[in-house]
């Protein structure tokens, strides 16, 4: 596969960990990457590099709604709105027009998403699809890591078969 991305990940802020070192969803306890290696067949213990390049491969791209926030600790109930700086995904989504899905990874996301970046600009995702996935966060424990799995496998099964049947068409 490879090519410009189709989906967009998105999660609301990275943790402490994550900042310290500088990789998304740091935290070992996280099922974001045992679940992105396990939908895509690779080995969940391939280097942080090797992992964002199975995404890049797959034509998924991974960012944060906020660019900024003061935040005590990790925990996205403790982000400061008022101090809340969102990154500019309408300018990513532009330069990168093939991204018909944005994946919300946890309702937080998703929340943050529609106060600091569609409140404040409605246009600009015209063609796009939006769904909010669970968080692979360990701190939403309602779900298990393999129902969190299957949820996740289900939207990136169907945007596949989608990208397939398109080139199929075509």
């Amino acid at each position: 596969m490879g090519g410009a991305p189709r989906l967009l990940i998105l999660g609301s802020l990275p943790s402490k960990r994550s900042l310290a070192d500088g990789q998304y969803y740091a935290l070992p306890q996280n099922a974001f990457w045992p679940i992105m290696c396990r939908l895509f067949g690779a080995d969940s213990g391939l280097a942080y590099e090797e992992r964002k390049q199975l995404l890049v491969g797959n034509r998924i791209a991974l960012w944060d709604v906020l660019a900024a926030s003061v935040r005590p600790g990790s925990l996205d109930s403790a982000i400061v709105g008022s101090t809340a700086r969102a990154n500019d995904i309408r300018a990513f989504v532009s330069e990168y027009a093939g991204i018909r899905l944005i994946c919300f990874n946890g309702r937080k996301a998703e929340q943050l998403f529609q106060r600091f970046v569609l409140r404040v600009e409605p246009g600009g995702f015209a063609g796009i699809e939006f769904l909010t996935m669970p968080s692979t966060s360990p701190a939403h424990a309602a779900l298990s890591r393999d129902e969190k799995y299957v949820q996740w496998a289900r939207v990136l099964d169907s945007l596949i078969k989608t990208e397939k049947r398109a080139k199929i068409q075509e």
